[in-house]
């Protein structure tokens, strides 16, 4: 929606207001300086519309449940539940089509609470403007604005529409949310260049910022879906989410799964009945029991366990998962997108560097707690052998307007955040607030204005001396000065080298402030800015920065370690992001890419650049749901971080959106699959080796799970090939299949991580569930199952055993090869052949003294024996049992010792 004067004279992109002068903007958008007529606002509503976001288009609750059924694990659990019917196992249908009802049950509940990111945003807007219409001051419905209103803006107010400023006194604005930008932003009315990114357009005022210091007037040019907010809720609506990792691979794997089924179905029914001469009745229920006992049955249940069981572990690893699957998709990320402020870094100003008069003093310890030292060169000092520090730390404790405050073990402060940092900069030399009040009283003050750069105070000494210091931007500073102090106490001012100090400070990414004093009373009673005009003293320069946090620097370098990259797209300055960036080791090397620079792109460019560059700095959510966009186009598994709406949309494009709990906006909290509580990106790399457990966990679960189907139904499709009896009965193989298989495998959802899980390389995003290497173990596995009750069961016969008895044995043997094969599975490659290997799974354990006395039952019981036509086995019949189980065992960990063997030369290359 373009704002236009109701002559229609006037017509301009709405991100083009900034580049207009205040006169212009009052006379392109007809607005009085007593503010618009009531009859004029009401005819502009009627063409322009109310100022809110339009509600975006739903499905009905109805079509949103029948949805949760159109999956591709649930279509499979329905039809082992169909199959099961069949069969007139009604309590097995039961269950199976319980679990289905519930499982889209929670899909249900899970895509009604991702569509609340929208109406996080429409909340941001404010309720009420103050508006001057008629020449009067009045308090309307902020939904009734209209373009061309004149609005009043004071302390503490939610800006309720896009604002071009014509009036500003002292006006700072939080854009945090909406730019990323970490301080508050001194508004003025100066028109800028029309390709400013949105945090330097100085005359705007946004939609949903919030006001925290000063007043001002602007025209309103932007309501409802025209502001940046509204952009924001229009890209949201229009991104559709992504489907997981894990979800297209058991897709593609269920798909696959399904047409083998049917083709060795139907290729054993009419080998048995054309090439065998069986009737077609036995094979019928023999074909159905073979593709209920290949069906994965068992993995929809042992995925839901196994996803939250890692939503456990990642929430008392301070992170919330509010998606099942992406705790998961966490694991197979390849590329890791991270906001700075407060993700990276503490959000929190500290000072890091003092520099005076022939010294440069490190500062050490970060955030606000007022713990750290001083050094030089790496030595650490005391600051008071040092006269200008200990005078320069006075001025910037006495200079100053913020309170800093303990509350339960953490420190605040209240007020401007970088006069926070210099009270926190007193406290570690032992200058607090409280000696300051107190033997330093101040007289009097000049608060800091935008176009005069500095502030000033007037104190009297502890002997009634009178001393006014002054803090501001370091070239203001410099002009009142011509001495300096330092060790040697005062000389004339080496302008050159503080300038030089000045660049260097700011080229690492630290804002800059220059401290100076007089020891002189103002020339009346109270300051007037006669008194700052010269001779002033100069005494230091401070460099402050929102410092990474420690605990980040680790877990980057972790996520390095874990073939993950990290990217930094940040709201804030490019030589601050640069900065951050080196501090963490993200970018080190190569150039800063700036938001208008991505602008600028077509795809196929950003797409090289996205995946070349680690650092982009100015970036708007256009800018970062691009870069997203770019990231997964060239196949990356893309997990994005963010707190402010301006990520909302990244967020939720990302395949798994990562939002801050503590100081997050409730509409990046919405938009996002996971919630981090304490902020902190080390969460995220703790949560990534979750999530690679729980991958690994899923893949154990079916390389146990597809051996075992496929040694029943080798064993039956062997005896049909060679006109053998049936070594095992249709109602026996689904005895196997649904109380023994599923049972011993859920115990594999418990497993820890590996220890070298971190280590590794992410897994391919296009990567097959069932590798190479997959299916080749399959095949062997099931091949030892076949062999061993196949065997065991013709030596039987051979030997006069009965039917019953032999396929009783049968039976028990494929029970416990699956029962020494769950040992083996605890690990893909490392072996189990020690104490932590054997008995390092209590649930593995437990899972198989579960099944022990279910095979006593199902083999020694009268009622069981007369259902599955088993018989009691001897001593001896059970050791040859073990036997047979056994030798799965060994020859799987035979097979892991060559496979690591392998792995290793091919690691090592040609000699």
């Amino acid at each position: 929606m373009n704002a236009r004067s109701t002559a229609g004279s006037f017509e301009r992109a709405p991100d083009q207001w900034h580049t207009l002068r205040p006169d212009e903007i009052r006379h392109h958008l007809q607005t009085p300086h007593g503010g618009l007529p009531e009859a004029e606002a009401r005819h502009r509503l009627a063409q322009y519309g109310p100022n809110r976001l339009a509600p975006p288009k739903r499905r009905g609750p109805l079509l949103r449940l029948l949805m949760q059924f159109h999956n591709i694990l649930l279509y499979v659990m329905m039809g082992a539940a169909a199959i099961t019917a069949v069969l007139g196992h009604w309590v097995d249908t039961g269950v199976l089509l319980a679990a289905v009802v519930i499982n889209a049950i929670i899909g249900f509940i899970q895509e009604g609470k991702a569509e609340a990111a929208l109406d996080a945003i429409r909340a941001m807007l404010s309720p009420h403007a103050r508006v001057v219409r008629d020449g009067h001051r009045r308090e309307i419905d902020a939904a009734d604005l209209v373009p061309g209103d004149l609005v009043l803006l004071g302390s503490g107010d939610r800006v309720p529409a896009d604002l071009r400023l014509v009036s500003v006194h002292e006006l700072r604005v939080e854009e945090a949310a909406l730019t990323g930008e970490s301080l508050p932003v001194e508004k003025g009315m100066e028109a800028v260049a029309a390709d400013a990114p949105l945090g330097d357009r100085y005359g705007m005022a946004y939609s949903g910022t919030l006001v925290v210091y000063g007043q001002a007037k602007g025209i309103v040019v932007g309501t409802g879906g025209a502001t940046e907010l509204g952009k924001i809720n229009e890209l949201l609506t229009g991104i559709q989410a992504l489907s997981t990792p894990l979800l297209r691979q058991i897709d593609r794997f269920g798909r696959f799964l399904a047409i083998a089924i049917l083709a060795i179905a139907a290729a054993t029914f009419l080998l048995g009945t054309l090439g065998r001469g069986h009737p077609a009745s036995e094979m019928f229920m023999m074909v159905v029991a073979l593709a209920a006992s290949a069906i994965p049955e068992g993995l929809p249940a042992i995925m839901t366990v196994t996803l939250a069981l890692g939503v456990q572990r990642m929430a008392r690893r301070n992170a919330i998962v509010r998606r099942l699957p992406a705790v998961e998709t966490l694991g197979s990320v390849t590329v890791i997108c991270s906001d700075k402020t407060g993700t990276l870094t503490r959000n929190e100003m500290t000072v890091q560097r003092v520099v005076c008069a022939g010294h440069v003093f490190d500062v050490g310890g970060v955030g606000y707690a007022p713990v750290g030292d001083f050094s030089v060169d790496g030595h650490i000092i005391d600051t008071d052998r040092y006269p200008a520090l200990s005078l320069a730390i006075r001025a910037a404790v006495l200079c100053n307007d913020a309170h800093l405050r303990e509350d339960d073990g953490l420190w605040r402060v209240e007020g401007d955040p970088t006069e926070g940092a210099l009270l926190v900069l007193g406290d570690k030399a032992g200058f607090t607030q409280n000696v300051a009040d107190s033997d330093w009283p101040r007289r009097d003050s000049i608060p800091f204005e935008s176009q005069h750069r500095f502030m000033a105070t007037y104190h009297r000494d502890a002997d009634g001396e009178p001393w006014i210091f002054v803090k501001g931007a370091p070239e203001r500073i410099l002009d009142i000065c011509t001495q300096q102090f330092g060790h040697d106490g005062e000389r004339p001012l080496e302008a050159d080298y503080w300038r030089r100090m000045a660049t260097d400070t700011a080229a690492q990414g630290l804002r800059v402030l220059g401290l100076a004093c007089k020891r002189a009373a103002p020339a009346e009673e109270h300051l007037r800015f006669a008194d700052v005009e010269e001779g002033y003293t100069l005494l230091a320069l401070v460099g402050i920065i929102d410092p990474p946090r420690e605990e980040a620097i680790h877990a980057v370098g972790e996520c390095h370690h874990a073939g993950i990259r990290v990217k930094m797209i940040t709201g804030d300055h490019a030589e601050t992001a640069r900065a951050i960036g080196a501090q963490l080791a993200i970018g080190i090397g190569k150039p800063a890419v700036t938001g208008a620079e991505v602008a600028v792109m077509d795809d196929a460019e950003l797409r090289r650049v996205a995946m070349e560059v680690d650092v982009f700095a100015r970036a708007s959510p256009e800018h970062k749901l691009r870069l997203v966009q770019a990231l997964q186009d060239g196949g990356q598994v893309v997990a994005m971080t963010g707190d402010g709406v301006n990520d909302a949309p990244a967020l939720k494009r990302a395949d798994v959106g990562v939002a801050m709990g503590m100081k997050g906006t409730e509409a990046a909290k919405e938009a996002a699959d996971v919630v981090l509580t304490d902020d902190n990106f080390a969460t995220i790399a703790a949560a990534v080796r979750e999530g690679r457990a729980v991958y690994d966990n899923l893949k154990k679960f079916i390389l146990f799970m597809l051996p075992t189907n496929g040694g029943e139904a080798l064993v039956v499709i062997a005896a049909i090939l060679f006109e053998l009896t049936l070594p095992l009965t249709p109602a026996q193989v689904l005895w196997i299949n649904m109380v023994t298989s599923s049972t011993l495998g859920l115990a594999l959802a418990f497993e820890p991580p590996e220890r070298n899980i971190m280590g590794r390389m992410p897994r391919p995003p296009r990567e097959a569930l069932l590798s190479g290497f997959f299916i080749w173990r399959v095949v062997m596995v099931s091949f030892l199952m076949m062999t061993g009750a196949l065997g065991l069961f013709l030596w039987e016969m051979e030997h006069g055993t009965s039917l019953e008895t032999a396929r009783t044995m049968a039976v028990n043997a494929v029970v416990v090869a699956e029962m020494f094969y769950l040992v083996n599975s605890r690990y893909i490659f490392a072996p189990v052949t020690n104490r932590e290997g054997l008995l390092g799974n209590r649930y593995v354990l437990a899972a198989i003294a579960a099944c022990i006395p279910l095979q006593l039952a199902f083999t020694h019981a009268p009622a069981m024996q007369a259902i599955f036509g088993s018989a009691d086995l001897s001593v001896i019949e059970w050791l040859k049992v073990v036997g047979a189980g056994l030798l799965v065992f060994c020859v799987a960990e035979l097979e892991k010792l060559v496979m690591r063997r392998a792995r290793v030369a091919a690691a090592e290359g040609p000699a």
